[in-house]
């Protein structure tokens, strides 16, 4: 393997944000924008930014609603993006050394 995983790595999860993201949501599965924000001690501008491209790509599944006359926005990951995280490790596991 090696670095023919290289072309495997996937360029939307590859940012340190969007990793965040889908590091904190691979283990809570749902979080809420504010969650997200304090978290990943992110911009609430450039939380916006990687989470539209994550869902773009259909990693992540946006909800938003109102609860007590406020804005909720919930963020949960996808099956196709905890299967492309899933890729994501792998490639970089081999990229580094690791074994199957």
């Amino acid at each position: 393997m090696g670095l023919a995983d290289l072309g495997r790595i996937d360029e939307v999860i590859h940012g340190r944000m969007r990793l965040g993201i889908m590091v904190y949501l691979a283990d809570v599965e749902t979080a809420d924008f504010t969650e997200l924000k304090t978290v990943l001690e992110a911009t609430q501008g450039n939380l916006s930014v990687h989470l539209k491209k994550l869902e773009e790509a259909g990693y992540v599944a946006i909800d938003k609603s109102f609860v007590n006359n406020k804005p909720l926005t919930r963020v949960s990951i996808t099956e196709p993006g905890r299967n492309a995280f899933k890729s994501y490790l792998f490639a970089l596991g081999n990229l580094i050394g690791g074994k199957d």
